[in-house]
């Protein structure tokens, strides 16, 4: 495959370039390649992006979400690898679990699929799950995702053990004891609502504790889905000190506030939840200057009778895999607080280099998997459009820049507008 007239995002800027590709590996960039191919019409290429928290439900809530639908998403979203969080039915928290989700995303055949195995039996806090077996299976990363291990000792054990197996821990930080039933973030638009609010404390005194036994057992941790701005500068002391801290945040936390709640939409219930503008702002900082490593999706699909029901009832999260680039571009780059080499390297190199994975970078002699995408097509989010079964987003109606126009995952268009 040879594509030319691409502006290509390579991690020393963006520069006017063919790429030729050959058994599946980028074999030559340059400015000028002889020969025809696809013509990029100077549209931007970028790494292929990598998403490291979605949910794709299979196995066990099908009617959410598949391996199949949620891989069309993704690669209409520019995603050519995704990690899948462990909270199916029946947990993956063993071997056959995480080679079934291996094998069904080989089937279907679109982008790269690596699970995230449990990091307890059965998502329940009580043992350890088979760590060693997952990791062998295929494994990419363990998580207790949607829920955090309240027994510290076991946690530490679990970090440790992660670590000596080579994968990291991705945490869910929340006490649920200080979230008491809240469904949203306690402030002004909680009170306004009547809606039961939850406290920025039961986010945060979960990543400080997660940071002092990475601290203490020189180990890495990785938290997810930070909202605070107090989160935020608890990751920044500890990058300052030496922890091997690293973190993630979606589309939803630098885009979106607590004042989306007073509609009552159900479409705005995620956890952790909405924060405030001052939340909002310091996350926009955190991607800035690095303290927060990575964007993610925490694409989280639901059955329409999920989401259409009061707002105490719903279900948490956001389908978010096929608006996420395209949100992030028109806030970060479009706003003025990222450059585009820097969206890349939040999306794909830095997620890359967290989990081990190959990929992240535009270079010759790379696996090829790239996105292609028109900076400058401007469109609005329509959920009936999505590939997604699940429909649930609040962004639908909002214009956004940046769309998708082709992936390419080991050297085959996936998808093509």
């Amino acid at each position: 495959m040879l594509l030319k007239n691409g502006m290509v995002v390579l991690q020393d800027g963006v520069k006017k370039a063919d790429l030729l590709i050959e058994n599946g590996r980028i074999c030559k960039i340059a400015p000028s390649i002889a020969g025809d191919g696809i013509d990029l019409n100077g549209r931007t290429v970028l790494p292929g992006l990598i998403d490291m928290h979605v949910h794709l439900r299979e196995p066990g809530y099908e009617k959410k979400e598949n391996i199949e639908s949620g891989c069309r998403a993704a690669v209409k979203g520019g995603f050519t690898q995704i990690c899948c969080m462990p909270n199916t039915k029946p947990v993956t928290d063993n071997k056959v679990v995480v080679s079934y989700i291996k094998n069904r995303a080989r089937e279907v055949g679109l982008c790269k699929v690596h699970p995230v195995g449990a990091i307890t039996e059965g998502q329940e806090g009580k043992n350890l799950a088979a760590i060693g077996a997952m990791k062998a299976a295929g494994a990419v990363a363990l998580s207790e995702d949607g829920k955090t291990v309240v027994n510290t000792k076991l946690m530490a054990n679990a970090m440790q053990y992660a670590s000596d197996f080579g994968l990291v821990c991705l945490c869910h930080c929340e006490d649920h004891s200080l979230v008491d039933g809240g469904v949203v973030n306690e402030g002004y638009h909680s009170t306004l609502t009547g809606l039961k609010g939850s406290l920025r404390a039961a986010e945060d005194i979960i990543i400080a504790r997660e940071i002092c036994l990475a601290e203490s057992l020189d180990v890495p941790v990785h938290i997810c889905h930070v909202s605070t701005y107090s989160g935020v500068q608890l990751i920044r002391d500890a990058k300052k000190r030496g922890v091997k801290v690293t973190a993630e945040t979606c589309p939803h936390y630098f885009t979106l506030t607590d004042e989306a709640i007073a509609g009552f939409d159900p479409d705005t219930k995620v956890n952790p939840p909405l924060r405030e503008e001052k939340d909002r702002l310091a996350i926009i900082e955190g991607l800035s200057d690095g303290t927060i490593d990575c964007i993610v999706t925490d694409h989280a699909p639901h059955h329409y009778d999920d989401k259409h029901v009061e707002y105490d009832m719903a279900a948490f999260g956001i389908s978010g895999i096929e608006t996420s680039f395209a949100l992030s571009y028109t806030q970060l780059v479009k706003g003025g607080v990222l450059t585009i080499e820097q969206l890349a390297e939040r999306m794909s190199a830095a997620p890359a280099r967290i989990l081990s994975l190959e990929g992240g970078v535009l270079q010759e002699g790379v696996v090829a998997d790239l996105t292609v995408v028109d900076l400058n097509e401007e469109w609005t989010v329509d959920p009936a459009l999505f590939e997604s079964k699940g429909k649930n987003t609040p962004f639908k109606g909002r214009k956004v820049c940046g769309r998708v126009k082709m992936t390419v995952s080991d050297g085959e268009i996936k998808y093509q507008e």
